[in-house]
């Protein structure tokens, strides 16, 4: 048996698996110790190999013939009718009129070159990618704060000495089930702080060792990390050196916080004011300027999904700072990043503002830089596109994309007003999309390029806490599937393309490295040799020599100063919030079994057997209220559409609020209900709370 080590294919965890193949071609997956998993995995990346041999995988080019249908073609009639499409809609109106839509599973390599192909070969700036449903509001906020946007700033296994932990808005047990283990020192010191509406799995951690959840209204996290911050300027227990050494702005947060008093945070978002204040005391008796061992803020989804998401995350940031944490051994402030390869997926051009090494694409010395690796004239790269939201809602205005590539994506069930989605491609000249397993958004296409899956290709990851990681390919694809790489160099080719684009991995990750180099995520000093001898490398990494970063902003913040920036902000409303109408908080999010949009793991039938259907998680006070029992079927209605799933009548989750994961299509489509409103700042859409109006569904 040969076996190869490499990575799962989901969660930016990352976790390190070695994979076998026998004589026979069977394929065997087990775990291997690696720091963010130590030997563990959870129920996807078990059953992860399934996945290669599900029985409706893609093989073939296909392209929608007269009759409507999807039928087998051959690469080179694939590929005409794109170029056919591209040239006539770009000759009609414009290079913008074709766009590109990526993803946040692509590696390294596939990001970086799909950004390359936009702005080069197709001379577009409409490029953007499903991340912008992931972290932007993190990444926003991050930026602004510290000048640099890193999930984790240090590496996850810092945790475990934590006194201290404030999770807001982040479901790791069930979202990232290894990463829990990281969590038992805390846990063990009591010193776990679990902010969500709901009393989930990680919530349900905090009963055990004497940790805290506060569990508040929807879309009201900001009103209490203000409280917190109250608190915690009120009792003195701020590190006031550090803030003169290593911040500013903060005399101007501070003055804020004080009208948030624990009684007004109490009203607001329904925290009882002992919980808020035993939170707030944990923070700082394990903050350093408490003598404590050390405390770290967190935020994930539910606090950032919102359209004041970047505002949340900075209120969460301004806390942090206040007890002296970014930047200090054994403190910190972090992101939980979500998808595999949500951190380096980012950083090397798939955004609609950014260049290779989370450069903007606005600066004059980033776009000189980055067209001298190109090869192309400073003046041909375009300017700044649109957010992911609404360049999905500019298909069919006029001005608006006609042509739309999708790599590595599904947003017909992973971007808000889901229905209103589906309807935008279908006004489409052409829908390009590459996958490897007939999606809900392939099954709209008009061409399909079958593309390889995660054991079948090469290239590097970026795990959530920086790491820059080899996937490896264990097995061959079928002989029909052609990589992305090569696709995207073939395609280059046919459009004319000025300059030749690299189709091997080891040579795209060097390019990347120089078009990486000087900027603030620095891969200049990364390459296949080095990671093949099992060194971590974590970014910035700026010369072959360089060690790697695991911890960032020891000695100085990556602002122009060297300071933190301190921003005030306040408590906005909910954008769609309850009323009359639709009285109840709708908020989403995802389960054990399945992982983002659910293309992959609703084909594994160990995972669909844990969790087969959509359902709406309930209180029971709620539910007899509305006639409801276990088991019936739910609609949830808002102003843009409905989902069905069957009640789950749980203690679990507010009186005033339903959960429904988003992970199913069709009837069960929870994105179908979820508000498209955005951030201004992130441009992150606000999935995680809205009104709706509850229903026992009548089955004839």
């Amino acid at each position: 048996m040969t076996k190869v080590d490499t990575r799962c294919p989901y969660c930016a965890l990352q976790c390190g698996i070695r994979m076998g193949t026998t004589e026979s071609g069977d394929v065997t997956l087990e775990p291997r110790d690696f720091p963010t998993n130590r030997g563990g995995l959870c129920q996807k990346g078990w059953t992860a190999a399934e996945l290669l041999r599900t029985p409706d995988r893609i093989t073939t080019p296909l392209v929608r013939d007269d009759r409507g249908d999807l039928v087998a073609a051959t690469w080179e009639e694939a590929y005409s009718r794109i170029v056919a499409a591209v040239r006539s809609a770009q000759a009609a109106a414009g290079p913008d009129a074709v766009a590109v839509f990526g993803g946040g599973g692509l590696t390294n390599e596939k990001a970086y070159t799909v950004g390359k192909f936009a702005r080069v070969a197709l001379g577009t700036s409409r490029i953007d990618y499903n991340g912008r449903f992931c972290m932007s509001s993190a990444a926003a906020a991050g930026n602004r704060a510290f000048g640099l946007d890193r999930g984790l700033p240090f590496p996850l296994t810092d945790l475990a000495g934590a006194g201290a932990v404030l999770l807001v808005g982040s479901n790791l047990s069930e979202t990232m089930p290894p990463s829990v283990q990281h969590l038992s020192g805390v846990r063990s010191r009591g010193g776990l702080i679990v902010v969500d509406p709901r009393r989930t799995a990680t919530a349900a951690l905090t009963e055990s060792g004497g940790g805290i959840h506060l569990q508040p209204v929807p879309g009201t996290d900001i009103a209490v990390l203000l409280g917190l911050l109250h608190l915690v300027v009120v009792g003195g227990q701020t590190d006031d050196d550090y803030l003169a050494a290593r911040a500013t702005g903060w005399e101007a947060v501070r003055d804020a916080a004080t009208v948030w008093w624990p009684e007004r945070v109490e009203r607001v978002s329904g925290v009882p004011v002992d919980e808020l204040r035993g939170a707030a005391n944990l923070l700082a008796a394990a903050s350093p300027s408490g003598g404590g061992s050390g405390a770290y803020v967190l935020t994930g989804r539910g606090a950032e999904q919102h359209a004041h998401g970047t505002d949340t995350v900075t209120a969460a940031i301004n806390l942090a700072l206040a007890l002296g944490l970014p930047g200090r051994a054994g403190s910190g402030y972090g992101c939980i990043t979500g998808q595999g390869n949500g951190q380096g997926g980012r950083e090397h051009g798939q955004k609609a503002d950014q260049l290779p090494g989370y450069r903007s694409i606005t600066d004059p010395a980033a776009r000189r830089h980055v067209a001298g690796v190109w090869g192309v004239p400073e003046d041909s790269i375009p300017g700044p596109g649109l957010p992911a939201v609404q360049l999905l809602d500019a298909i069919g205005r006029p001005g608006g994309p006609r042509v739309l590539f999708v790599h590595g994506a599904n947003p017909v069930v992973s971007a808000p007003d889901s229905d209103r989605v589906r309807e935008k491609l279908a006004q489409l000249d052409l829908l390009v999309v590459a996958d490897f397993v007939p999606s809900e958004t392939v099954r709209l296409a008009d061409v399909v390029l079958p593309v390889p899956q995660w054991a079948e290709e090469d290239g590097t990851m970026t795990s959530l806490d920086g790491r820059v990681l080899r996937r490896r390919r264990v097995i061959q694809p079928p002989g029909g599937v052609r990589d992305e790489l090569r696709i995207w160099r073939e395609l280059a080719q046919l459009l004319d393309a000025p300059v030749t684009f690299a189709s091997d991995p080891s040579d795209v990750l060097q390019e990347l490295a120089l078009a990486s180099s000087g900027g603030v995520a620095d891969y200049a000093g990364v390459d296949q040799a080095r990671l093949d001898t099992g060194e971590e490398l974590y970014w910035p990494c700026p010369e072959p020599a360089h060690p790697g970063t695991p911890r960032l902003f020891l000695d100085r913040f990556a602002t122009a100063d060297g300071r933190a920036r301190m921003i005030v902000v306040d408590v906005a409303p909910v954008d769609d919030d309850v009323r009359p109408d639709a009285p109840i908080y709708l908020i989403t999010g995802r389960v054990l079994q399945h992982y983002q949009s659910g293309a992959q793991t609703r084909r594994v039938t160990e995972l669909m057997r844990g969790e087969p259907r959509p359902f709406v998680q309930l209180h029971p006070v709620l539910a007899a209220r509305l006639g409801i029992e276990e088991g019936d079927s739910v609609r949830v209605t808002s102003t843009r559409g409905s989902a069905c799933g069957a009640a789950r009548l749980s203690g679990d989750i507010r009186r005033d609020t339903v959960f429904m994961p988003f992970h199913f299509p069709g009837a069960g489509a929870a994105n179908a209900v979820t508000n498209p409103a955005t951030d201004p700042v992130s441009g992150m859409p606000e999935f995680k709370v809205c009104a709706v109006s509850v229903s026992r569904e009548v089955v004839s």
